[in-house]
């Protein structure tokens, strides 16, 4: 046989070289992926986290103009909740007035009022403002879902939740639990603690209903203490000219993330206990299952070590129940009544924040320690 015939055959070849990774190589390429992804990730959670800080900038910005459209309809703001000594229709548990906050219903909340203002005027005709929250009439329409009133950051969850007592038992009425539909925003009640300061316990104060037809003056038989100082409380009726501090000094609307308890944009029902992460269970309107308000603080008096009340800025870290609370990194954000919304730090001059929860108290606001 010849070479030739060999060649032809096959039986001599010429060798071939195989390409490929070695081992090391392939390690090499599999930590340089791994410290890339290490240096990427962190601005994607970023710009992402930068994108829902923009959604929720531009819900509380929709908030804060509907606030002052309803004014313009209405020439005052919504009321913090509508609630009065007596109530018609069926209280929950057969409980006909707070124990703790004399409220008895009806309980609507500003964020009731304001729907028609958030192109939401279909869900507020189904609502009988003539009815109390908890009446089954408004069994369905009380646990809808509002877009403009979630933070798409806030943690918890955005579903409609259960009222419920001290216990943590759902109440109910007709054999059936009251859901309210989630909110991630409050409004602002000012320095103090809400409940506390809605009237004289001798006297009472005169309000009319402003959710209802009806022009009836009803007494309140509310509790001893100041008037509040923000522009939210029980029958509230402020109006631009009330807010001697300026609307653009003057915070109306913040943050409270499910993460610490459950929100509603519905209103107070009475006896209603919030069952919140990091606390006791504890009921009134800046501490019930179906709060509508917040305050600066201090909270019932209280006082650091040094004897100065405790004021309570966004995510205060005793995450008391009636403070505004932000899932954002480093603070939350805030609309004031001129309608302009701002990130506040978590680390926010303390006297500054409770100056810019007021609204008549004539503080200058120092901008610059923002």
């Amino acid at each position: 046989m010849n070479r030739r015939d060999a060649r032809e055959r096959g039986m001599f070849r010429a060798p071939r070289w195989r390409s490929g990774f070695t081992l090391v190589e392939l390690l090499v390429v599999i930590a340089i992926i791994g410290v890339l992804v290490g240096l990427l990730l962190p601005a994607v959670q970023a710009a992402r986290e930068a994108a829902r800080q923009m959604s929720c900038s531009n819900n509380l910005r929709q908030v804060g103009l509907a606030a002052q459209n309803y004014h313009s309809a209405y020439q005052r703001f919504p009321a913090g909740y509508v609630s009065f000594s007596t109530s018609s229709g069926v209280a929950p548990t057969s409980v006909a007035m707070d124990p703790v906050t004399w409220d008895a219903g009806p309980g609507w909340g500003w964020g009731t009022g304001l729907l028609p203002f958030l192109e939401a005027t279909a869900l507020s005709d189904q609502l009988r403002m003539d009815e109390p929250i908890w009446s089954l009439a408004n069994e369905a329409a009380i646990g809808s879902r509002v877009p403009t009133f979630l933070c798409p950051s806030a943690a918890g969850g955005d579903a409609a939740f259960d009222v419920q007592d001290g216990a943590g038992n759902p109440l109910q009425i007709g054999g059936r639990g009251i859901q309210l539909g989630r909110s991630h925003y409050v409004a602002s009640h000012g320095q103090e603690s809400c409940w506390g300061e809605c009237g004289s316990a001798a006297t009472g104060i005169v309000f009319t209903n402003i959710y209802t037809s009806e022009t009836k003056t009803i007494v309140i038989d509310g509790d001893a203490g100041r008037v509040a100082d923000g522009p939210f409380y029980r029958n509230s009726r402020t109006r631009f000219r009330d807010v001697l501090d300026g609307t653009s000094n003057t915070i109306f609307f913040g943050e409270h993330t499910s993460s610490l308890s459950d929100k509603t944009w519905v209103g107070v029902v009475p006896g209603a206990f919030t069952h919140p992460r990091y606390e006791s269970p504890e009921n009134g309107p800046d501490a019930a299952a179906t709060l509508t308000l917040v305050h600066a603080g201090p909270s019932g008096g209280e006082l650091d070590i040094t004897g100065y009340p405790i004021i309570h800025p966004v995510n205060f870290p005793t995450y008391h129940v009636g403070q505004m609370v932000s899932d954002h990194p480093g603070g939350g954000m805030v609309a004031f009544g001129d309608g302009s919304v701002r990130f506040i730090s978590d680390f926010v001059d303390l006297f500054l924040w409770a100056e810019m929860s007021s609204m008549n108290e004539s503080e200058v606001i120092d901008w610059e320690k923002l």
